[in-house]
């Protein structure tokens, strides 16, 4: 991540003046592009997934130390990610991609170690991923029943086949970023917790607050997801790769 800010922040400005957009009253106003970065910038900071997870790697698991690791690895999440958006908006404007370091010319050695960071990165998060996506199929699927040795490396192999497919499929995680974040995140960002909360909780005043975050995260979801597949199939980025 650090070698991806870098890159955005002191290569940015060095990039010829075709490749820059311009500033425009509708790009820093509200516009229909708003409920898609809510959608992308919830899928960055979604890690309920891994909460269980994370909770048993500390040395000491505590509700205190689990909330103070929280508490940092946002914040810091939240200062880098602000970081790299506004360093390349401010270098791009609107010709910012989705993915910003395909803004940059293929030419430029510091970007093509930021790439290269970016999908080791990638590669690293992606058996993370698999992972609790396998214990989940395997655990709705398959709850009484032991382990088995081939349904494990099917269940592996499947899903790590369809990722890398998906991938080779795009140029642009810009639309992937969009789609999940459209999808999966808001549902685990802004749905199923305050849903959990009214279930399992008195009525009382706090559900107003909960009923909110519920009606604004199926008006994110919606709305969001209309535009991301229109974008799709109007031919926005993300649609096909170009080689030449």
């Amino acid at each position: 991540m650090l070698v991806i800010i870098v890159a955005v922040i002191t290569q940015g400005f060095r990039v010829p003046a075709e490749l820059r957009g311009n500033f425009s009253t509708p790009l820093l106003t509200i516009n229909n592009g708003v409920f898609q970065a809510i959608g992308v910038i919830s899928f960055a900071f979604v890690c309920h997934h891994n909460s269980l997870l994370i909770y048993g790697s500390l040395k000491k698991p505590t509700l205190d130390r689990f909330a103070l690791v929280t508490h940092y690895s946002t914040s810091i999440s939240m200062i880098a990610c602000l970081t790299m958006a506004l360093a390349g908006f401010l270098a791009f404007g609107s010709k910012t991609a989705g993915n910003v370091l395909n803004n940059f010319p293929p030419s430029n050695p510091l970007v093509n170690l930021a790439r290269l960071a970016f999908g080791l990165n990638m590669l690293s998060t992606l058996p993370l991923e698999c992972f609790v996506c396998r214990e989940v199929l395997t655990l709705y699927f398959f709850p009484h029943q032991a382990f088995d040795t081939k349904r494990h490396f099917w269940l592996t192999t499947s899903l790590v086949v369809a990722a890398v497919a998906l991938s080779l499929m795009l140029c642009d995680l810009g639309a992937v970023f969009e789609l999940i974040g459209a999808t999966s995140a808001c549902a685990l960002a802004y749905i199923l917790p305050p849903l959990c909360y009214l279930r399992l909780s008195s009525r009382s005043w706090r559900w107003l607050p909960a009923v909110a975050c519920v009606v604004f995260g199926v008006a994110v979801l919606a709305v969001s997801l209309v535009l991301a597949v229109g974008k799709l199939f109007s031919g926005g980025e993300g649609k096909s790769c170009d080689w030449d």
